[in-house]
């Protein structure tokens, strides 16, 4: 049966595409430049557009310390929100890279449209569960009565947006591994910009105080979701989002799954760490050392932005050439991508470590937790060049597809050292909340060598390997 015009148009358009953003061929480090430019631009918005409500209700005239500390108590929810966006659009997009390195585009295709369903549908559900259980979750995260009701007010609407919130973020992913970056940066863009205006909005004019915060991040999440929806359902995409493609099918959404694992993985054991550190902060120094916690995870956020960035973008890349067979440059690829992230933040460790309240006073003036801030600060990113690593080391492991070795390095770092670290360190000769800050480094140093480590152990010498078999059939 022949193939309509208008689909024939369509297929020769997707040719043209798919040859335009082939990793195969030029430069294997311009390929990755060419993503990392605007998808570390995208990250840096990104992050902009996660901690634009904390840098305002950092400057709300009262209890800004109250209602930064009850907005850090939300933090573990929003991560559990990533998580399942990170499951289905961290483990569709590797996979779509893979097929479109083997020319498979229906098969991408309905990879993608099975990845947005089940973004969908999770949402909903987080939606419902969160609502029904949010006051025993915020108190079990660390509140107290003091910033329960901020905690409540901002938790409360970002639920009702979440599944914005899922969608701008996972399918954005589909875009970037198309090789979209700038499409994908605009994405970011459009939602910051608008997270940015309403902010101060709804905040001060409004006066809605947290709520308007929360308010202003979902709206700005539906712009980009909407955005995102228009772009791959349009005539520029390679991949389309097609009803046709949105049939579930359960070996290709365990497939999914399986590879999303290792983002959902560091994502829900980020949510996990980030209870128990503001449950035993709250224990061993009360409000003012959980309030210090949501500045260091905002400065964590910023700082780690380019190492993101890059690794990221050097996915698609890797993935594509796997695919295609083309092994050297795989390897050329992991090469780059980690020299300039390990180059990165040795700089970067540096700069906080002589500079900490530069860091803390963007967020927060007052005395108490600037004072207290300090020393935690350069405890908490003591040798942070070696989280560089962990980046390095699981993003090759994503981008191959190599997914059980991705998530067993994010539960081996998380639950296995720094949970126990952080129950533990602070009975320690009394270390207190020292002792709770130095979980982080320590895990850093212990779980970042052994995750690149067994990269360069195992995957180095399998791709020299595919490489010499390679060569000696052609």
């Amino acid at each position: 049966m022949e193939a309509a015009p208008e689909e024939l148009k369509d297929i020769d358009v997707a040719e043209d595409l798919q040859k335009t953003n082939d990793f195969s061929q030029g430069s294997v480090v311009g390929n990755i430049l060419k993503l990392a430019v605007p998808m570390t631009l995208a990250q840096l918005i990104n992050v902009l557009y996660n901690i634009v409500d904390r840098l305002y209700i950092g400057m709300i005239p009262e209890h800004a310390t109250l209602a930064l500390t009850g907005l850090g108590l939300c933090l573990p929810v929003i991560s559990i929100v990533i998580a399942f966006a990170n499951l289905f659009g961290m483990g569709g997009a590797p996979l779509c890279s893979i097929e479109r390195g083997r020319g498979n585009i229906k098969e991408a295709e309905h990879i993608m449209g099975n990845s947005f369903v089940m973004m969908v549908i999770v949402g909903a559900v987080l939606t419902v569960l969160g609502l029904i259980w949010k006051r025993p979750m915020l108190y079990l995260f660390g509140a107290s009565d003091a910033t329960y009701p901020f905690a409540d007010e901002y938790v409360t609407i970002y639920l009702l947006g979440n599944i914005f919130v899922m969608t701008g973020l996972g399918m954005n992913s589909f875009i970037n591994s198309q090789g979209f970056g700038t499409i994908g940066m605009m994405t970011v863009l459009l939602g910051a910009v608008a997270n940015i205006l309403l902010d101060p909005l709804f905040i001060f004019v409004f006066h809605m105080g947290v709520r308007g915060a929360a308010l202003a991040t979902i709206l700005s999440q539906l712009l980009s979701a909407l955005w995102i929806l228009r772009f791959l359902t349009g005539k520029k995409a390679i991949l389309k989002l097609r009803l046709d493609a949105m049939g579930l099918e359960r070996e290709r959404v365990l497939k999914i799954m399986g590879l999303g694992m290792s983002g959902f993985t560091m994502s829900i054991t980020n949510s996990l760490v980030q209870i128990l550190y503001n449950a035993s902060l709250q224990k061993f120094g009360g409000d003012v050392y959980v309030g210090i916690m949501t500045v260091i995870n905002s400065v964590r956020e910023v700082i780690s932005m380019p190492v993101s960035g890059v690794t990221n973008s050097a996915q698609p890349v890797m993935g594509y050439n796997y695919g295609a067979g083309e092994y050297k440059r795989v390897r050329k690829a992991i090469a780059f991508m980690s020299a300039v992230s390990i180059s990165y933040t040795i700089l970067v460790w540096a700069f906080v470590h002589g500079a900490p309240e530069f860091f803390i006073r963007i967020f927060n003036r007052e005395g108490d937790l600037v004072e207290a801030g300090i020393p935690a600060m350069r405890v908490y990113f003591f040798g942070f060049f070696m989280m560089s690593l962990q980046f390095a080391g699981q993003a090759v492991f994503v981008g191959l597809g190599k997914s059980k070795k991705a998530v067993f390095f994010s539960i081996f770092r998380k639950v296995i050292i720094v949970m126990p670290l952080i129950l533990i360190l602070p009975y320690c000769f009394n270390l207190g909340t020292t002792g709770i800050l130095m979980a982080e480094p320590i895990s850093n140093f212990i779980g970042g060598a052994a995750c690149f480590g067994t990269m360069l152990y195992t995957v180095w010498p399998e791709l020299k390997r595919r490489e010499r078999e390679k060569r000696s059939h052609g």
